[in-house]
């Protein structure tokens, strides 16, 4: 081979080596480039077991399809921090059994439950020492009271008599639902069967309504097609409902298929609340409930930005319980945050309150105007993309 050509090949060769290795410096090396995450690498089995359960913490969501159950599992993904904090969500039968899961259930330190569930446990279950055992982190978006029927019923008055399904034991309509229909002196033939099946009922006939207690809107009834011969009925809201449920409405916008266009159709909604085991000072259940509310608080923002549940952005960190204590450890984060930022919905919320001249005589006069005020709220962000 003539011996200048050899000369280049030979360069040639070496700088594609160099590049070789240029190349795995900017990629960190081989090893970087297809690492096994750190979590997975192992251990000796007593270090693998301590760190697993050191900072574990497990969360009562609800059913699998619901709006409760995804605010679990954003929170899980949120506060994750490795094995420092493991959010673990818990498919559940649904918030009614959770309050029964947080007393009971080995391995639940926090449930998503509803303020009526613990006023039943409390004043007809006479649960012994709830208000000390249950506290809670914060109260949550209200859950909707959905009934939905064919379009021969048009009231819930034509339900008296008739079949309705309240959902699975233990979730919330099983409950709210059935203490609503009781109040309102409606008695129906009551079956407990999951949603989806009770839905193919009501379109066969088998049944005359299914009930859910829910955040809007759900998934659940935006797949009902067009002129499917359903719709949900309006929920009178009367005295008799008037201390655990706020006045609130669905509309074409939440659900167009079981909505006439431009029309809303009134309800009631009920406070979700986002309780917590009153573990004892000190004890290793409340070193990790502990670390679960300080992070969440130091988070919170992030859950109210895209891609979390636009029902975040309804929640206000300050916003109280009746009958409930606050989390002792939430009270210290709520009072640090209140003194480095200013809750813009808090402040709102207010100045509404002003402009409307509406005199507030309790609580329940205050979450109904919240309401009001949200949906105002989402009418003025509606006029502004328009």
């Amino acid at each position: 081979m003539n011996p200048v050509r050899e000369t280049g090949v030979v360069m040639r060769r070496i700088g594609i080596v160099c590049g070789l290795f240029i190349g795995l410096a900017l990629l960190g090396g081989p090893a970087s480039a297809q690492q096994v995450p750190q979590s997975l690498q192992g251990g000796t089995e007593t270090a693998m077991r301590s760190n697993k359960n050191t900072w574990t913490v497990g969360v009562a969501g609800g059913l699998v399809d619901g709006t409760y159950m995804r605010l679990v599992d954003e929170m899980a993904k949120v506060l994750d921090d490795g094995d420092n904090l493991r959010v673990i969500p818990m498919v559940t039968h649904g918030a009614a059994s959770n309050l029964d899961d947080l007393l009971y259930l080995r391995g639940v330190d926090i449930a998503i439950t509803q303020s009526d569930v613990f006023d039943y446990f409390r004043q007809e279950r006479h649960t012994p020492n709830l208000q000390e055992r249950v506290h809670y982190i914060l109260r949550l978006p209200v859950g909707e009271l959905h009934i939905l029927a064919r379009t021969e019923t048009h009231k819930i008055e034509d339900l008296r008599g008739k079949r309705v399904n309240f959902g699975p034991a233990g979730s919330a309509s099983s409950l709210t639902g059935t203490l609503v229909f009781q109040r309102l002196g409606i008695p129906v033939q009551q079956t407990l069967v999951d949603n989806s099946t009770a839905l193919q009922k009501l379109r066969a006939g088998e049944v005359d309504a299914l009930v859910r207690v829910i955040p809007k809107p759900v998934d659940f009834y935006n797949k009902i097609p067009p002129n499917s011969g359903l719709h949900l009925i309006p929920v009178p809201y009367t005295k008799a409902l008037s201390d655990n449920y706020a006045l609130s409405e669905f509309s074409s916008k939440d659900y167009p298929t079981v909505v006439p266009t431009n029309e809303t159709v009134e309800t009631i909604a009920v406070p979700a609340v986002l309780a917590v085991f009153n573990w004892q000072p000190g004890s290793d259940r409340h070193r990790r409930v502990k670390r679960f509310v300080e992070r969440l608080f130091a988070n919170f923002e992030k859950l109210q930005k895209p891609p979390f549940h636009p029902k975040w952005k309804d929640v206000n960190l300050a916003a109280t319980v009746p009958g409930w204590k606050r989390f002792a450890v939430a009270e210290q984060e709520l009072a640090v945050k209140s003194q480095t930022s200013d809750s813009s919905l808090e402040r709102d919320f207010q100045t509404f309150v002003r402009q409307s001249g509406v005199a507030l005589r309790n609580e329940a006069d205050r979450e109904a105007l919240f309401q009001n005020f949200l949906s105002w709220r989402e009418r003025q962000a509606g006029r502004r993309q328009q």
